[in-house]
């Protein structure tokens, strides 16, 4: 009977000291995908039923409320777009990593938009158009390539370009704005933008990118620069330093944009050309959902009744509002019109 004893309790302790020796294993459990405004559960569970000290959630590296092994995530405290779910597990002298996504959808598909034609005004077919913007009554816009990056001051009615710079053939030139009275214009791959004077043209300074990589297109609010890097990613820069103070992702119901590039701020959504699609987004900056699809292929049909286009390069792309006069103007790289067109809700 004592020797049966001394055996189990031999046997116990040699179980207890396996599990003490078998090494911590963890299974972080979350959604993969959810809708925007839901809340989702997130769990932690370490496999081995080794004891844990503590847990911490983070969503993008922001801590989250949790309660013992779980937590719940609010996503509309994060937006649309694909998020990095994180939990650190605190144990005996260490503590482990563990990560995953979530991705967050809008919850109902895009209005769509068709458009009608109120006006057609003459373009120079030789720009590359990257960025266009409507100021005091003229039309400002920068072009591509190296040794063709441009940015002028043009007379829309006519195409007459007023004033022009030209920027350094080491450059590709992307999309610009103008805010207080200050011409902000990105380079392609440089990592690097340049400030103008909207009056002279001067180049005043240079400024570099920070997380958003490339430059495409930019526009602005009434406090912030917007900049899009050719993902699905759009930037809010701080005017004063160019630093990225936050961002979004475009999403609708269904998938995630890609290739986001010139963009205009209009009565409070961004409009943002698609790369290489006669498409045009409406998003909600505070989100990113798309609200809105601009179907602009017939305004591309159209165009190639008066010229040939290039299909991968002579793309739709550049939108510039008149909020004096609530217009909304669009063309393309090396199209030989400037549209003045009306949105129409299908």
């Amino acid at each position: 009977m004592y020797k049966s004893k001394l055996l189990l309790v031999v046997f116990t302790a040699t179980i207890l000291l396996s599990a003490c020796k078998s090494g911590y294993k963890f299974k972080l459990t979350s959604p993969k995908k959810t809708t925007l405004g839901k809340s989702v559960t997130v769990s932690l569970e370490e496999i081995n039923g080794n004891a844990v000290d503590s847990i911490q959630f983070f969503v993008n590296n922001k801590k989250i409320v949790s309660k013992g092994a779980s937590a719940t995530i609010n996503t509309k405290e994060f937006g649309v777009g694909k998020h990095a779910v994180t939990a650190v597990a605190f144990y005996p002298e260490k503590a482990k990593k563990i990560n995953n996504t979530i991705e967050i959808f809008a919850t109902k598909a895009p209005d769509v938009y068709s458009y009608k034609i109120v006006n057609t005004f003459p373009h120079d077919k030789k720009a590359y158009t990257q960025g266009l913007e409507f100021n005091n009554g003229f039309l400002y816009e920068t072009t591509g390539r190296k040794g063709q990056s441009w940015l002028r001051k043009v007379d829309y009615k006519t195409g007459e370009v007023l004033k022009q710079e030209d920027l350094s053939s080491t450059y590709f030139g992307e999309g610009m704005t103008i805010f207080n009275d200050k011409i902000f214009w990105l380079t392609w791959q440089a990592g690097k933008g340049f400030v103008y004077d909207v009056d002279s043209f001067k180049q005043e300074r240079s400024f570099e990118y920070f997380n958003s990589k490339e430059g495409w297109g930019l526009t602005h609010n009434d406090t912030e620069l917007i900049k899009s890097d050719g993902t699905n990613r759009i930037w809010f820069l701080d005017p004063v330093n160019q630093k990225e103070k936050r961002s979004i992702q475009a999403y609708t119901n269904k998938v995630s944009l890609q290739s986001l590039n010139e963009l205009e701020y209009i009565n409070g959504k961004i409009y943002a050309n698609y790369w290489q699609k006669p498409l045009i987004a409406i998003i909600n900056p505070e989100n990113g959902t798309v609200d809105g699809i601009v179907d602009l292929t017939n305004l591309v049909k159209e165009m190639k009744k008066s010229q040939k286009l290039d299909a991968a390069d002579d793309v739709l792309n550049g939108i510039a509002f008149d909020a004096k006069n609530n217009r909304m103007f669009v063309t393309g790289k090396h199209w030989s019109k400037l549209f003045e067109i009306e949105l129409v809700k299908k």
